[in-house]
């Protein structure tokens, strides 16, 4: 079969196109006949070995895909259609591939009716956002929610299920996501590169339930002081250098009985992962989950893909690779 695979972690340029073995099949797996694959960020961390995880060498990279069952397997029948959000790492080979092994408990079934593209799109960003707002934020109808970068992938994603949960939903963007954050159900929106924390204060000083950061800012200060009693800070990006490390105001904190919650996606577990897929599933099935802008590539361009992911502002967009 066709694969993009690296031989050794390192540089974009290390990742290959070339032939490898079609997998073998355990009993707890389901051969996937690959038609699509989204690049993620995360991607490009564990290929270069900056986030630390097993992977089998040759190693194909990715780790969402949308694909059809090929062998009747663990409850799926040949033809399903499908898609996994945790391929490639912990030991798992990744998805650009004709053929992807996916274990049963992270293959969910695609609505009938779901672009295929639109799903692999929205899959990795929507599933992240489910688990930041629901699991993590645990949040409630009623409560006022604000999120920090509300105009990408992740955090448009947020501003939609956060609407749907019946919160009061404070978006913080750019101007040019304005809009389209109103249309998801947002409330107000702020614009990022102004000095909206003293806007948002003198309305919402003390009475945010949940402080939704996905631009990996994470200003801490800034949170727990707009922070309600009970309130929950959720953190989903920065990978810890000095750029992304921030103090943190215990006194405050502690006297509101507010709480700070790291999330990263690659340790949800299979549970966690179903419970968002769930949602997804619904959500893109009803029309609710729509991509900012897709930008089509050939599996034979993943690593000008991931050259783009690290040089590139993307901006919203997402990469999807095709086979050819």
């Amino acid at each position: 079969m066709r694969a993009a695979y690296i031989e050794q972690r390192g540089p974009a340029e290390n990742i290959r196109y070339g032939t490898l073995p079609e997998p073998d099949i355990s009993p707890d797996e389901v051969l996937v006949k690959v038609d699509a694959v989204a690049v993620n960020p995360v991607d490009t961390f564990v290929r270069s070995g900056s986030y630390p995880t097993a992977i089998p060498l040759p190693f194909v990279v990715g780790r969402d895909l949308v694909g059809t069952v090929a062998q009747p397997s663990g409850g799926f029948r040949a033809g399903d259609r499908v898609w996994c959000t945790s391929l490639g790492y912990d030991g798992r080979q990744g998805a650009t591939a004709e053929f992807a092994a996916v274990p049963v408990g992270r293959l969910y079934e695609l609505p009938a009716d779901v672009d295929p593209v639109t799903a692999v799109a929205v899959a990795h960003p929507a599933s992240t956002a489910y688990l930041a707002t629901v699991e993590y934020g645990e949040i409630k109808a009623g409560e006022t929610v604000l999120i920090v970068g509300a105009g990408g992938n992740v955090g448009s994603a947020a501003v939609a299920l956060a609407a749907r949960s019946g919160a009061t939903v404070i978006a913080v963007a750019s101007a040019r996501s304005r809009d389209r954050c109103l249309q998801l159900g947002a409330h107000e929106v702020y614009d990022y590169a102004a000095d909206w924390v003293p806007l948002v204060s003198k309305t919402h000083h003390g009475a945010i339930d949940i402080y939704l950061d996905t631009s990996g800012v994470n200003d801490v200060v800034a949170a727990v002081d707009l922070l309600a009693p009970h309130g929950r800070i959720v953190l989903i990006s920065g990978d810890g250098t000095p750029e992304t490390q921030r103090p943190v105001p215990l006194g405050p904190l502690y006297r509101k009985s507010g709480s700070i919650r790291g999330f990263v996606m690659s340790r949800a577990s299979t549970r966690q992962l179903a419970a968002a897929a769930q949602r997804m599933a619904v959500l893109l099935a009803e029309g609710e989950l729509v991509p900012n802008v897709i930008d089509l590539m050939q599996f034979s361009e993943a690593a000008r893909a991931h050259r783009r992911i690290e040089t590139e502002v993307m901006g919203g967009t997402r990469l999807v690779l095709l086979p050819a």
